[in-house]
C-alpha cells in the first residue's frame, strides 16, 4: 500500500469512514504536503485568509469549534485556479469538488492541527497522528 492509500485510510477513518477511496480526499491529502507545489497546509490556510475567510479557517486550525463553510466559500478562499487543478486531481467538476470540500475541508484541517497550530507540514503531522 502507497503512502497516499495510507493517508487516505487515514483521514478517511479521521473523517467518520469516508472512503479511502474517495478520490477527493485522496487529492486533498496530496496537497497538504510542504512540497505539494501549493504551499502545503499553510498555503491553503493562508489562502483563505487571504480571501476574506479568516475567521472560519481559523477555527479549523485551533482547538475550538470547527465553523462550517459553504461550497461557495470554498471557491472564495481557495480560489477558481487551485480548486479546479484539486478537482482535475480527483477527476470531478469544481462545484462537485466544492460541495464535497465544504463537508471534508474543516475535519481534515481540524485533524492535522491537534494542538491549535500549523506545525512542519500536513501530511508528516498527519502521520505522527495515525502511527502514535
Amino acid at each position: 500500500m502507497g503512502l497516499m492509500d495510507q493517508l487516505g485510510q487515514a483521514v478517511g477513518g479521521a473523517m467518520g469512514g469516508q472512503s479511502a477511496q474517495n478520490p477527493l480526499l485522496q487529492a486533498l491529502t496530496g496537497l497538504l504536503g510542504q512540497n505539494s507545489g501549493g504551499g502545503g497546509l499553510a498555503g491553503i490556510v493562508q489562502s483563505f485568509q487571504k480571501n476574506g475567510l479568516g475567521d472560519i479557517v481559523n477555527s479549523w486550525v485551533s482547538t475550538g469549534q470547527n465553523l462550517p463553510i459553504t461550497p461557495d466559500q470554498i471557491k472564495q478562499g481557495l480560489g477558481s485556479d487551485f480548486l479546479s487543478q484539486l478537482a482535475g486531481k480527483a477527476g470531478v467538476s469544481p462545484d462537485a469538488a466544492s460541495t464535497q470540500l465544504s463537508s471534508l475541508l474543516p475535519g481534515v484541517i481540524d485533524k492535522v492541527t491537534p494542538n491549535g497550530k500549523i506545525e512542519s507540514g500536513g501530511i508528516d503531522q498527519l502521520l505522527k497522528m495515525f502511527q502514535g
